[in-house]
């Protein structure tokens, strides 16, 4: 059975039938079909009307809050799924072979349940193969294998940068910005986060609390209809930043010891900046004494106005709005600075580092994900062969090898140098033991659709030689 803890407004009173309207305390969610438990879960996302549930086999069903569908999940037709982002209008799916498929009022206004591939409406032929999606509110963003972004959807804050009166909405992917690593935003906000190869931010969409951070004499701008250079960004690396009705930046300082802290800027009224009563207009760090020096951030999630954190010791931290128990708290009081939530004993013997949280609209969850796909499953297999257990790749062949070249130049793609000094690692036989070259590798979750297929080809051929 899978580690998975619910709290909140309680969409699923068939399944958690001890509560009507709301849970204000992290209890285990359990399928209604006892199935799906046997089901290793990879990712949930919730919206305000459904929540999806994606497995470790590419598989997802989605429960709907509208009349009494949600007793029954429905599977959704889809196979090896990658991703899923669910807003409040629309769905978006990614595949392991880099398809888009999405549905909702915003992308498909004729026939709002129907999937629709967007990936394959894209202009330019050769960019079609996607790597990652992030949905806003009303749009949908998709990152390309050549690093660039398209938008689709809703335009009306200037969301997809260009003049919302010009461009109120697209059907159609439109090419927002080149030369992407990274995209930001949230199933309940209007605005979007471009990240740049040189760690350059670019920011547009709606601004009227400030959640763009472009600073106090930018404050009154509503809308920031193209895409514009956030100035006075904490100093280093950007890990992930998240929308709702303000912005959270995770960053981590690139010393010896990474320590990673939380910054935050927007409306305090929003009830989802970890600080009390001051508008922030620039990122700003959340500082509390729950963060201590020997803890450091794993994983983070962000819903409309309440934000969740799980640390390295354990610890569920949270802040924001409370108005349906959202934050586990036992009650309904908001919280303007972070608090520690009590969680009931989890079976934590699993590394801590598998465990996530996601905040949907006025809810949460807490779950256990292996880091590991099928595929990826299949490769340590390879890797943890009696050729690869001190790096010497002592076979005839050089697909193992090439497999493993693969894998380390999409995984490292972001730094040359991190692929430089990994390389002169494996040359130098210095690393002993796979597991320490996975933990490098396995930085990023998301494996390059690209390589996908081409890597399953390297694994059938090796598995061929290995039984002869």
């Amino acid at each position: 059975m899978n580690d998975c803890l619910f709290f909140g407004s309680n969409q699923f009173p068939i399944l958690i039938k001890n509560e009507i309207d709301s849970i204000t305390k992290p209890i285990q969610f359990k399928f209604e079909n006892e199935n799906e438990n046997e089901k290793q879960i990879k990712q949930i996302s919730s919206g305000y009307f459904s929540t999806i549930f994606l497995f470790k086999n590419g598989k997802a069903i989605q429960y709907l809050e509208e009349n009494d569908s949600y007793q029954k999940p429905q599977k959704i037709q889809i196979e090896n799924i990658q991703k899923v982002t669910v807003s409040s209008h629309n769905v978006a799916i990614l595949t392991k072979e880099g398809n888009v498929f999405a549905k909702g009022i915003d992308i498909n206004p004729k026939n709002p349940k129907e999937f629709i591939n967007i990936s394959s409406l894209i202009e330019d032929t050769n960019d079609r193969i996607i790597q990652d999606i992030v949905s806003g509110v009303c749009s949908i963003y998709l990152l390309t294998s050549n690093q660039n972004t398209y938008g689709i959807g809703s335009n009306h804050n200037g969301q997809l940068a260009f003049d919302s009166e010009t461009l109120k909405k697209t059907e159609k992917p439109i090419l927002m910005m080149k030369n992407v690593s990274k995209i930001f935003s949230g199933n309940y906000s209007n605005h979007v986060f471009l990240l740049n190869s040189n760690q350059e931010l670019f920011g547009c969409g709606y601004n009227e609390f400030a959640q763009l951070g472009l600073g106090e004499s930018r404050k009154e701008e509503t809308k920031i209809q193209k895409l514009t250079k956030i100035q006075n960004i904490p100093k280093g690396k950007i890990i992930d930043i998240q929308c709702g009705s303000n912005s959270v930046m995770l960053i981590e300082d690139e010393n010896e010891n990474p320590k990673r802290k939380l910054y935050s800027c927007g409306d305090y009224r929003s009830n989802g900046l970890g600080k009390i009563y001051e508008d922030i207009y620039e990122f700003t760090e959340i500082k509390s004494s729950l963060f201590e020096n020997d803890d450091n951030i794993l994983d983070f999630s962000v819903g409309y106005q309440h934000t969740l954190i799980l640390t390295s010791k354990g610890k569920l931290i949270g802040f924001g709005d409370n108005f349906f128990g959202e934050l586990g708290t036992g009650d309904f009081i908001k919280q303007s600075i972070p608090i520690q939530i009590e969680l009931p004993k989890l079976r934590f013997n699993e590394n801590i580092s598998n465990y996530h949280v996601s905040c949907g609209y006025g809810n949460s969850f807490l779950y256990y994900s292996s880091p590991f796909s099928n595929l990826e499953e299949d490769l340590i297999k390879l890797f943890e062969r009696k050729e690869f257990c001190d790096i010497s790749f002592k076979t005839k062949n050089g697909e193992i090898i090439e497999a493993h070249k693969l894998i380390l130049k999409y995984r490292l793609n972001q730094n040359q140098n991190q692929i430089e000094k990994l390389q002169e690692i494996i040359s130098k036989k210095s690393i002993k033991k796979s597991n320490q070259i996975f933990e490098m590798i396995y930085s990023n979750r998301i494996i390059n659709p690209k390589l996908y297929s081409e890597i399953k080809e390297i694994i059938n051929l090796n598995e061929k030689l290995k039984k002869q």
